[in-house]
């Protein structure tokens, strides 16, 4: 597995970053792509429904891995 790198993002019109290793940025990008979704929108899709407690990019993994083990 890659070590984590910065990935930019654009969230509701505001720039940030997440630090996801390469498997689940393209795990990611495949999901929104199947979905038909700019990234950006899926990623502000989930940075709404995190709770506080939860990064962004561990509600990412979280995300990715639910759908993998939803197939």
């Amino acid at each position: 597995m890659s070590p984590p790198k910065k990935r930019s993002l654009t969230l509701r019109g505001h720039r940030t970053s997440v630090s996801l290793e390469d498997e689940f940025w393209a795990a990611f990008r495949e999901i929104a792509a199947e979905e038909g979704r700019p990234l950006n929108a899926l990623a502000a899709e989930i940075d709404a429904e995190r709770d506080l407690d939860t990064g962004l990019a561990s509600a990412i993994r979280l995300f990715v891995l639910r759908r993998l083990r939803a197939r």
